[in-house]
């Protein structure tokens, strides 16, 4: 086995199963509750990137165990968006450090609040969107 985490990017082993009745099931070995489908091989790949940030961002919201990708040499993978992959991989080096988010923004020289916004896809987009910012805060 080998670990697909090198502090770039991070990519977790995804299957596709063919329909009889036509189109792909999308599952994750590492995510048992992540699942999707795609009426073509191209939708449910587009589809997976979509789901698994999604199982992410609410995994690390809830602030559930997110395991390490452990994948074998000849199997597909499929890397969150890039927004969620930040996150994730912030969130993943401070697990392993054993680092609580205050020694974090502690390290940084930041606050408690910045740094755990560097663990949360969603706020980051808010707070670096104006407009989107502005509608979640209902002044537009």
């Amino acid at each position: 086995m080998r670990i697909v985490y090198n502090f770039m990017k991070i990519a977790y082993p995804v299957t596709y199963e063919a329909q009889p009745e036509g189109g792909f099931t999308v599952t994750f070995p590492d995510f048992p509750e992540a699942i999707t489908e795609g009426d073509t091989i191209e939708q449910a790949r587009f589809n997976a990137g979509e789901c698994l940030s999604l199982v992410l961002d609410v995994r690390m919201e809830l602030e559930d165990s997110i395991p390490f990708p452990l994948l074998s040499e000849e199997v597909e993978v499929v890397e969150p968006d890039a927004a969620t992959q930040a996150a994730l991989l912030v969130h993943l080096t401070r697990e392993s450090e054993h680092k609580s988010l205050s020694e974090l923004a502690y390290a940084l020289g930041s606050s408690w609040h910045s740094v755990k916004r560097l663990e949360n896809p969603v706020i980051r987009q808010l707070s670096s969107n104006w407009n989107v910012r502005r509608r979640y805060l209902g002044k537009g």
